[in-house]
């Protein structure tokens, strides 16, 4: 186990009052405040500004994935109602092949109230474009701790992407301690949003309008888009005193030869949008490593980057990465990963980080501890003194190490 794995997490603590959490978001995007740590110093203005305070040359990465209505709801002839959370497709795999089926599907799956469900098949009946529909759905085994369900549905032509849309309901974090409602449907969703298959929203995104987006060409900065779908892991508390008892979880992403090429043409410093671009874009650097190995498989573990201490270069990392697709001639590639970015990590892509305030002893913070080291603790002290609001819903900061 690499040293890294010894971090206990009560090191990074700190006390969020339940009246800090931002349970709803703000009528306006681009009002949410914006903490702003440049190289130790530490100021606040609004996000609407952002623009104004980035590196000269600045690529900012974006995440296009699209939060899907992933639960849906049943009820037995008995009157119980029992919750399906829709984690990831099982059979086909493929998040666009499965949201695009217009047959069966099985899903890796949550479900709520599942003592009531013994056996049998559950249905749900509903209107789509004025049509009867009926959804069933029958549990067919467990793996991974996941329950495997197969969803069917009549009449057959409906993809079931449409299926969700209509039937299922946006799953907003459990902290909100509060249901969904019909305007999250549009504010827990970026308005870049355009690939389908998270069942959680990459939230720093949720604070960018099309004004701040055209702002940013305006003034010379270029933009990017990765897709990481993900998932409802992100919200997975570390409870194990150490991190070497940790599993993280494994989100699926894709990139394209475009995108790659123009990361290798970049000369300017990378900003990430979102832990989950960070993720992203630090996991190529570790695929690349490995891209012109034989038996080469597109995922990163966990502690992959702690064992390999890799000198490689990125400019290099990512050629290979590049090399290997045109050799296969793939134009997307679809990767997975479970790294896990803690202190002591070397980030090799991102240099600057736009983000929200993360829960305490989460993987979340502890990548926020990785990046600009103890000064986490400066930056969560000044959001709470200035009345910062926090997680999902909450407010910005912008993270440019020294």
């Amino acid at each position: 186990m690499p040293e890294a794995g010894k971090i206990k997490i009560s090191t990074y603590n700190y006390s969020l009052p339940e009246s800090r959490i931002a349970k709803y978001p703000l009528k306006n995007r681009d009002l949410s405040k914006l903490l702003i740590y440049n190289k130790g110093t530490l100021s606040l203005s609004e996000f609407k500004n952002l623009p104004d305070f980035l590196p000269s040359q600045s690529h900012i990465v974006f995440n296009d994935t699209k939060v899907i209505h992933a639960r849906l709801q049943f009820q037995k002839t008995t009157g119980a109602n029992i919750e399906i959370f829709c984690l990831e497709p099982f059979l086909p795999m493929d998040y666009e092949r499965s949201l695009e089926s217009k047959s069966g599907v099985q899903w890796k799956c949550l479900i709520g109230n599942q003592k009531k469900w013994k056996s049998g098949e559950l249905q749900h009946r509903f209107i789509l474009n004025g049509v009867p529909v009926t959804l069933n759905a029958k549990r067919i085994s467990l793996t991974e701790g996941s329950n495997i369900i197969q969803f069917s549905w009549n009449p057959v032509h409906i993809s079931f992407a449409e299926i969700l849309e209509v039937a299922g309901t946006i799953p907003i974090p459990p902290y909100l301690n509060r249901k969904e409602e019909e305007s999250d449907s549009k504010r827990y969703q970026t308005v870049y949003a355009h690939t389908e298959g998270s069942v959680a929203a990459p939230t720093a995104g949720l604070h960018f309008t099309p004004a701040i987006i055209n702002d940013l060409a305006s003034k010379g900065f270029s933009q990017n888009k990765i897709t990481l779908h993900v998932g409802a892991g992100t919200f997975k508390p570390v409870s194990s005193e150490t991190l070497e008892e940790h599993s993280m979880h494994t989100e699926h992403f894709s990139i394209s030869r475009k995108f790659l090429s123009g990361l290798i043409r970049n000369k300017g410093p990378i900003l990430a949008v979102g832990t989950t671009s960070v993720r992203t874009l630090e996991s190529l650097y570790w695929l690349g490593v490995k891209a012109n190995q034989n038996n080469f498989k597109p995922f990163v573990d966990q502690w992959e980057p702690y064992r390999e201490k890799s000198n490689l270069g990125v400019e290099k990392s990512l050629g290979n990465l590049l090399e290997f697709m045109k050799s296969k001639n793939i134009n997307n590639l679809e990767a997975s990963t479970r790294i896990l970015i803690i202190p002591g990590y070397k980030f090799r892509l991102v240099k600057g980080l736009i983000t929200n305030f993360h829960m305490p002893k989460s993987t979340l913070l502890l990548l926020i501890a990785a990046f600009i080291g103890d000064d986490w603790n400066k930056v969560y002290e000044y959001a709470l003194s200035h009345n910062f609001r926090f997680l999902s819903y909450g407010d910005s900061s912008l993270l440019l190490p020294k």
